[in-house]
């Protein structure tokens, strides 16, 4: 089997747990995720299955997010998991007051990320670091935000803000939360997440674990085509006698590909409509040739 599962996850569940329990029902060796959720964020996470897991490197890193941020509390974890650490009234603070705010994190920003992280310090994650009691200078990295759009306010004591973010990979949502609360004064962190978009994948058509478990029970489950998850990609298709020699690791001269995209990186496909896999198009000699990075089909 080889393709991909949209997973809706749960609460409660790390990305890893996901990825075992999906392994255990299907008795798949090879299976791999696209993205980490925190355990308390739920929605898509992107499963591949099977040779597919060769292809999550070659995904979109656009995710899509909806979340609950609580103004007038700072916790140790940046959300609702940790222990808090100090309140402040959030009552004076209105709606009006804190949209100007919202557009220092938007663009390219430094970002630094949670403490109760998966980010390595000097080879060690900052989770274990922080469960030891030890502290860690962190050092800031550029993520990117393409919009916050606000989408409810609840004014008072502890005040809650709704908010859809799109953005691009390593973006922490948390630090988001935890970084408005500075500017206002007030504290903040995260209160709910939930993941509505990740490499291409849409909430709306996920499964949640039960669901899967049920079709897998029922032999109706059928992956995701390899390919769907490629789409941003630009298409090389490949006449047979192409398609064989690319298959077989032969770079192959290609007039109609040309050089001027991010990488370089094409999705190939048989010219009957069969995904071959990933080649780059480089240019060498003055010719343009596909170098196969991933052979999928033979």
């Amino acid at each position: 089997m080889q393709g991909f599962l949209n997973l809706n996850k749960s609460a409660g569940f790390t990305s890893h747990d996901c990825v075992a329990k999906v392994r255990r029902l299907l008795r798949l060796k090879r299976v791999g995720h696209g993205g980490t959720l925190d355990p308390m964020a739920t929605g898509v996470l992107p499963i591949a299955l099977g040779k597919a897991t060769r292809l999550l490197q070659y995904m979109t890193s656009e995710k899509a997010y909806q979340a609950t941020i609580r103004l007038g509390v700072k916790t140790t974890t940046d959300d609702l998991e940790g222990d808090m650490v100090a309140t402040s009234s959030a009552s004076g603070l209105t709606l009006e007051t804190i949209v100007p705010f919202l557009q220092q994190f938007q663009g390219k920003i430094e970002q630094v990320p949670p403490m109760y992280s998966a980010v390595q310090v000097q080879g060690k994650r900052l989770y274990d670091l922080a469960r030891a009691g030890q502290t860690a200078e962190i050092p800031t990295r550029q993520v990117e935000v393409y919009q916050i759009e606000v989408l409810e306010w609840r004014p008072g004591e502890l005040a809650e803000l709704d908010v859809a973010i799109a953005c691009g990979a390593g973006t922490y949502i948390r630090s988001i939360a935890r970084d408005l609360g500075e500017v206002l004064n007030t504290g903040g962190t995260l209160a709910s997440l939930i993941r509505t978009q990740s490499s291409g994948f849409k909430l709306d058509h996920s499964l949640t674990l039960e669901e899967f478990a049920a079709q897998v029970q029922a032999e109706t489950f059928n992956p995701i085509p390899p390919e769907a998850a490629l789409e941003h990609l630009a298409r090389i298709t490949l006449s047979p006698d192409e398609a064989r020699r690319w298959c077989q690791g032969q770079r192959i001269i290609y007039q109609d590909a040309s050089t001027d995209s991010a990488a370089n990186i094409r999705r190939v496909h048989h010219e009957n409509g069969t995904f071959m896999g990933i080649t780059q198009v480089i240019e060498s000699g003055g010719e343009v040739l596909l170098a196969p990075k991933m052979v999928f089909a033979d």
